[in-house]
């Protein structure tokens, strides 16, 4: 844990060295370099000692989790670490401010030195103190906290064997825990007991815990008898090939009586050959159990040989790049038990005694609440309820395990087994991903993660560092890519074209990150009904929950809290900003979206580190002049509040990554063409040129010609467009050549929008306003600039008089497509063929259209479709069947006339689908 704290410090002072080096030659600071060089060297021994303390602590971090000693020893090792990356902060500050604008701004009358000297001062005497505190803490480690005896190898050692432990658990469970996998087995068996003469993979992927071990051991031991020869050997994540090798050798040989001599001598080639002649002629079973990377496999692989024998081998891993190993059709992913086979296993374990396992009636309603915090999870499940079985059954002491689940989980010796498991994901992270992980363990069980909202969270926390070309958003995506693969986060759904956005972490593997989080003190969380009123203690990030009134008592942490997050939307209101802003000078992240607060201080613009600053619903109506002053802002995100036009300084945040600035107008509906508005933004919007979202601007001539200098825009939402705008609009348009979504809307509903070019890589494309009728034909720049990579197209007030649907079925890679008073037309018709990849169709408030016509061989990758106050229509659309079944068919604003055709039509027989009926018509 305590190497998370020290890679992100390590990190900060290697930025902070080369920033320091590269404004060491500016002219600004030649009156006083020797400070500056001397306090550079401090901070590159400081650097150098913890990354050597770092090396030395992902040693021995696995093995002493439990000893106290080291404990308090670390705790104070994460003290000195936080002190120093505040310290790295403010060195960032004064440093750059000094570069920024010259000596001469903070020279005033009565001072003998420029500020940034006395500050340099200040900064370098803090920085012999940490240096003190670190030979210290050597000095008590040397004398209290045991060493480590044999280095690496002690700590691979001790791995291995916890893995190889919870292995060998696994594989004797009793039967009876089997619950649920019937399928699993009988598909098992089927592809063991194939035909299929060629060697093939079998793997068995899924979260630890879900039971992978004890349903390959269940079918290897009925299957092993039907092979010439079978073994079984666990991998670890640091497993040595050698020890493989002759582990499989000794298992393939141990009921044979010429077993190859010196197994134990052999080198790796000779286990290797000794391993290849031995299989060579023989149909053999080998299960490979607990592999972590494609290259155990890989390594192991060309001993395994493919002798054309019907031979088989089964993996079984939490790792997705594993799993993907598998021959064709052969993955296993294993889920967590639907509610009903969770019942029944769960009052297995905790009601063995009892005829036919039945759950007492009066504890029925404790016991599906404490089943639904395993979340299906089988491990979980029968840890939790063979401790109920030996606990009192009744409703007092079934309450009192459920109000306390959390801290058994952590601490009852009883659930080892259980954190044992979950633990090994979390030791087997590389640190980068670990800090991400705990950071998503800060929000509430069940909480619904955004893909994009994450990424900015871990960005403004430092998390994340540049590889390469690769942006930080990419290199951030990718963690999350990663996470999911692991089993670490679970995927909840994809967008229309495939990405994943939304994930969730399942509550047991929460229980535990959250443990880590407080006892490393990563992050808190506040609960006012758990914490009763007390306020947590000392931690860099904290989370308020659930908060009924409001808070007046300042946090214990607060002077070295570097972020701050309220997800609790119902406080009446939020004193303690003014308080935030003064005394959290290293805050980084400050998230208030939705609560009450009216005014932003002045002092926020102290923050000087802040990073993120979300404004979102609360009811703010100006920003201070000061906003200017957080030169690190990479987030401001001010949608929904009360904010009509930024100040001019705004434009002076040039590290702003992502700007969200729309605001819904008063008594405005989403049926209305204008219900929102963007905000005006001062001259020198183009200075602005790190920014890759904005949303949403309110357009004016002048800013038309200025999003040219954006180019490394991605998500652009603009509103009020004149068709006087469109030619500089599309000059700049085609300048962004990373721009994926495009959002416009017109000034009005009689305003044409006369755009000609698009850039060149958009995949997301909303047009709200009138187009040309010739907008989409064929050969227009504006169809052919949409054609190569379009993904979802809504059309909006479009007021199309021809059919545009031949033309947009060219639209190859179409998956979303969205018609809302897009056509005055009378009639549809979808031809075979068409929109081969369409996923979702939206057809709304087109009054004139009478006839929907769906032709067979059409959309045949539908998945939704709504069909929205169509008034005129007055038959059920011929051809519906054709898409059938549906993951959504919606027919929203019917009249009671086409409610009682649905109903009637033979298309619809045996077939799921929702209605709404018309205000008049209810």
């Amino acid at each position: 844990m305590a190497e998370i704290v020290l890679l992100l410090v390590i990190e900060k002072i290697g930025v902070a060295l080369a920033n320091g080096a590269a404004h060491q030659a500016s002219a600004q600071f030649s009156r006083y370099a020797t400070r500056l060089i001397e306090l550079q060297g401090s901070m590159g021994r400081v650097g150098m000692e913890l990354r050597i303390i770092r090396g030395v602590l992902c040693q021995m971090d696995i093995q002493n989790r439990h000893n106290q000693v080291y404990e308090d020893w670390l705790d104070e090792v994460r003290k000195v670490a936080h002190v120093m990356e505040d310290m790295v902060d403010e060195y960032m500050y004064q440093v750059g401010r000094e570069h920024d604008n010259g000596c001469c701004f903070y020279l005033k009358k009565g001072l003998k030195k420029p500020r940034s000297l006395f500050s340099l001062n200040q900064l370098s005497s803090k920085l012999k103190e940490i240096e003190k505190d670190l030979t210290h803490l050597s000095e008590i480690k040397s004398r209290w906290v045991p060493m480590i005896n044999n280095g690496d190898s002690s700590r691979l050692n001790y791995i291995i064997k916890k893995s190889q432990d919870l292995a060998s658990i696994s594989r004797s469970l009793d039967e009876e825990d089997l619950v649920g996998v019937d399928e699993n087995i009988e598909k098992l068996q089927r592809w063991l007991g194939s035909d299929d003469v060629q060697r093939s993979l079998i793997t068995l992927t899924g979260m630890g815990g879900l039971g992978k071990t004890t349903l390959a051991a269940n079918v290897y031991r009925k299957e092993r008898e039907k092979f010439q020869c079978h073994a079984w050997v666990s991998i670890s994540q640091t497993y040595s090939r050698e020890d493989v090798l002759r582990n499989i050798i000794t298992e393939l040989f141990k009921d044979e009586v010429n077993v190859p001599p010196n197994i134990t001598a052999m080198d790796i080639t000779s286990l290797e050959e000794t391993l290849k002649r031995y299989l060579e002629e023989l149909k053999y079973l080998i299960i490979l159990d607990d592999v972590w990377t494609p290259d155990a496999f890989e390594d192991l692989s060309r001993s395994l040989v493919c002798n054309g024998k019907g031979s088989r081998l089964i993996i079984t891993t939490r790792q997705a790049d594993v799993a993907a190993l598998a021959s064709q059709g052969h993955i296993l992913t294993v889920e967590p038990l639907p509610e009903d086979k969770a019942w029944d296993l769960f009052c297995k374990k905790s009601f063995p005694r009892e005829t036919k396992h039945h759950c007492p009636e009066e504890l029925r309603l404790l016991s599906e609440e404490i089943l639904s915090k395993c979340k299906g999870l089988p491990l979980a499940i029968v840890s939790i309820g063979s401790l109920l079985h030996v606990r009192e059954k009744t409703i007092e002491e079934w309450k009192r395990i459920n109000d306390q689940l959390s801290w058994e989980i952590i601490n009852n010796s009883r659930l080892d087994y259980l954190r044992n498991v979950l633990n090994l994901s979390f030791i087997y992270l590389p640190t980068q991903l670990k800090s991400c992980f705990l950071y998503c363990s800060l929000f509430p069980e069940d909480y619904l993660f955004h893909r994009k909202k994450l990424v900015r969270l871990w960005m403004a926390e430092g998390f994340i560092m540049e590889k390469g070309a690769s942006t930080l958003e990419e290199v951030a995506e990718s963690y999350v890519k990663e996470l999911v693969s692991r089993n670490m986060l679970q995927l909840v759904g994809r967008n229309s074209f495939g990405r994943m956005n939304r994930f969730r972490m399942h509550d047991i593997i929460r229980e535990l990150a959250v443990d880590l989080c407080q006892r490393g003190r990563f992050g808190v969380i506040y609960e006012e009904d758990k914490c009763e009123g007390s306020l947590p203690r000392d931690g860099r990030r904290l989370v308020v929950h659930k908060l009924k009134k409001n808070i007046q008592q300042p946090f214990s942490c607060i002077h070295g809290l570097q972020t701050f997050i309220a997800l609790e939307k119902s406080m009446p209101s939020f004193t303690l900003l003014p308080l935030l802003s003064e005394k959290s000078r290293y805050m980084t992240v400050l998230e208030l979206s939705g609560l009450s607060v009216e005014k932003i201080p002045d002092a926020i613009g102290d923050l000087f580190n802040l990073r993120h600053l979300g404004l979102r619903c609360s009811k703010v109506k100006l920003l201070p002049k000061s906003i200017e002053k957080l030169s690190n802002l990479l987030t401001l995100d001010l949608i929904g509040s009360d904010i009509h036009e930024l100040p001019a300084g705004v434009v002076k945040l040039n590290k702003l990554r992502h700007l969200f600035a729309e605001k819904g107008i008063v008594f405005g509906r989403i049926r209305d063409f204008r219900y929102a508005k963007g905000v005006c933004i001062p001259i020198g919007l183009g200075n602005l040129t790190n920014l890759q979202t904005l949303q949403a601007l309110e357009v004016q001539d002048g800013s038309t010609r200025q999003l040219g200098k954006l180019r490394q825009l991605r998500s652009l939402r603009i509103w009020g467009v004149k068709g006087i705008f469109c030619k500089h609009l599309c000059k700049s348009l085609v300048e962004m050549q990373f721009l994926s979504y495009l959002d416009v809307n017109a000034a009005d509903e009689n305003e044409v929008l006369l755009l000609n070019a698009l850039p060149p890589n958009l995949q997301k494309l909303n047009f709200r306003g009138r187009l040309p009728e010739e907008a989409f034909l064929a050969e227009s720049p504006l169809f052919q600039a949409m054609k190569q990579n379009l993904y979802s197209l809504h059309l909006s007030w479009t007021q199309l008089r021809e059919d545009s649907l031949p033309s947009l079925s060219r639209l190859a890679n179409l998956t979303d497509l969205y018609f809302d008073k897009a056509y005055n037309g009378e009639k549809m018709e979808f031809l075979t063929g068409w929109f081969p990849k369409l996923k979702s169709l939206f057809l709304w408030d087109m009054p004139d259209l009478k006839r929907l016509e769906i032709h067979e061989g059409a959309m045949t990758a539908l998945e939704t479709l709504v069909l929205g106050n169509l008034e005129s229509m007055v038959e059920v659309p011929p051809g519906l069947e054709f898409l059938m079944p549906l993951q959504l068919l919606s027919f929203r604003e019917i009249s009671r006339d086409f409610l009682t055709l649905l109903h009637e039509s033979s298309k619809l027989v045996g077939t799921q689908w929702l209605h709404t009926l018309r205000d008049d018509d209810q």
